[in-house]
């Protein structure tokens, strides 16, 4: 993610996915490394302006260790970077000269996912790849199609992802040495999610966790950048053997700022049981008193007889049947645009989206009959104080046989049909609760919510929820309200 002054910069980061690493979040991912071999095999994969690097050089060569010789080698695709990258290249030459540390350096102008991803596979004119000790990463970050060249060479070694961050990560773990080590810096999105599910189990398999350290602001690792993803930095190191405790670490990221620690158990991390693989990164004490109060609901929606889908209507796909306002043969097509209050108001036609779409033989295979249904937002901004935002459908506001749910929603259902109303708002109101709000936050670090990931939630039992449900007379309760109603319950049922 590091970037070199160039006409048109922001296109130019967004095409190659890469933006600047600041120096004092450089330094800290070098002082992550744990031990380190006499000669270090170093490898900057996507290397930028070579800062990385420069920190993991500066950090040998001050704690004046057992590092006796370092061997770097750095790849980059930006060629309008190289000269910035070899003038500090010689600048770690200098400084381990300085420390009496033997230092060569390799830079490979080329795509790295592409020439690696070939020696991983063997192919018949390339080279065995190169075995490292080491590893200092900020891959860059973009999404890549199913048939994208950087997809088909990943898929040829046996990596499957739809992002270049954890491609690179991916191959990295490919080409480290049995403990060898790496820290990266990486957009949290990998955490959790069914689209890096295939990416977590190959990274629990093969590498050992040794820290997380996430950031308080999303603005905090690239304000220079204007980058919102949030970001955390990980160590880990080649092995098979889960560490029993894990560090977790967190920083306003400011310059200077304290850093706070706390040692968890792993398997509070990873949950051993969890079929997904979500990380959980508790970073505050709310989170932590978050888990604590999960931990004692034993529910799923399974158990419940609720499933959660993602909305069946793709409107790009349905471009002819679109309408804006309601009119003959047409239903109810809802986005979270309709969320008001906690509640859907349709039509709400001095929105942007349509309200209706055609009920025909071509359509209704994408509705739902009408019913009682609590939807939830897929995507929330992030200005939104909750990452989880509920809604009910109530058919006695709503006059229509069937409706359609937009794919940017997900919706609860009993079997494809409508809730229990007392039921719906009970859920309703835990999904809006802080406990729960707060719980998401320890495994997504984005504003999307999956219906994997509210499928993985524990829930209260269908009694306690329909007790909250009944209790509930309106809807459009404050969040404290919300709040003191769903604890109350919570300790009930215990």
């Amino acid at each position: 993610m590091k970037f070199a002054a160039v006409e048109n910069p922001r296109s130019r980061q967004e095409e190659l996915g890469q933006f600047l690493t600041a120096t004092p979040v450089a330094d800290f991912m070098a002082s992550m490394f744990g031990p380190l071999p006499r000669t270090v095999r170093l490898l900057d994969a996507g290397a930028g302006s070579g800062s990385l690097t420069v920190a993991f050089v500066s950090r040998c060569c001050a704690k004046r260790g057992s590092v006796r010789a370092i061997e770097a080698t750095l790849y980059e695709v930006d060629e309008q970077i190289l000269d910035a990258l070899a003038a500090n290249m010689c600048k770690c030459e200098r400084l381990c000269s300085d420390a009496g540390i033997r230092f060569n350096f390799s830079i490979h102008s080329a795509d790295f996912v592409q020439k690696m991803s070939s020696r991983l596979a063997g192919d018949l004119f390339s080279t065995d790849p190169s075995a490292f000790d080491a590893a200092i990463a900020n891959p860059p970050y973009r999404k890549i199609s199913a048939d994208s060249p950087e997809r088909r060479a990943l898929r040829s070694v046996g990596v499957e992802t739809s992002n270049l961050y954890t491609g690179f990560i991916a191959l990295i773990q490919r080409l480290l040495v049995p403990g060898g080590q790496l820290v990266g810096i990486t957009p949290r999105s990998f955490c959790n999610g069914p689209y890096f599910r295939s990416f977590r189990e190959d990274f629990l398999s093969q590498f050992e966790l040794r820290r997380l350290h996430v950031f308080e602001s999303r603005q905090a690792a690239f304000r220079e950048d204007s980058v919102l993803q949030e970001n955390i930095i990980f160590h880990a190191v080649k092995g098979r053997n889960q560490p029993r405790d894990i560090l977790i670490s967190s920083s306003s990221g400011e310059n200077g700022d304290e850093i706070t620690e706390t040692v968890f158990p792993f398997a509070e991390i990873v949950q051993p049981h969890d079929a997904e693989r979500f990380i959980h990164i508790p970073s505050s004490a709310s989170h932590a008193t978050a888990k604590e109060t999960m931990d004692g609901l034993c529910s799923s929606l399974a158990s419940l007889r609720v499933t959660v889908s993602t909305g069946r209507v793709v409107d790009f796909r349905h471009k002819d049947a679109l309408r804006k306002e309601p009119e003959h043969g047409t239903v109810p097509l809802l986005y979270p645009c309709h969320f008001i209050g906690g509640t859907v108001h349709w039509p709400k036609l001095e929105a942007r989206k349509p309200n209706a779409i055609l009920d025909n033989d071509e359509t209704r295979p994408w509705l739902v009959p009408s019913g009682v249904y609590l939807l939830t937002k897929r995507f929330t901004s992030k200005e939104e104080r909750r990452r989880l935002v509920a809604c009910l459908f109530d058919p006695d506001l709503v006059k229509t046989k069937w409706v359609g749910f937009e794919n940017h929603l997900n919706y609860f259902h009993a079997s494809g049909h409508g809730l229990e109303r007392t039921l719906a708002v009970g859920l309703y109101a835990f999904l809006n609760s802080t406990v729960v709000d707060q719980y998401f936050r320890r495994f997504s670090g984005h504003t999307q919510v999956n219906a994997t990931d509210l499928r993985t939630l524990a829930y209260p039992d269908r009694d306690t929820l329909q007790a909250m449900g009944r209790e509930m007379k309106s809807l459009d309760l404050s969040q404290d309200e919300i709040d003191q109603l769903v604890t109350k319950h919570l300790h009930a049922c215990r």
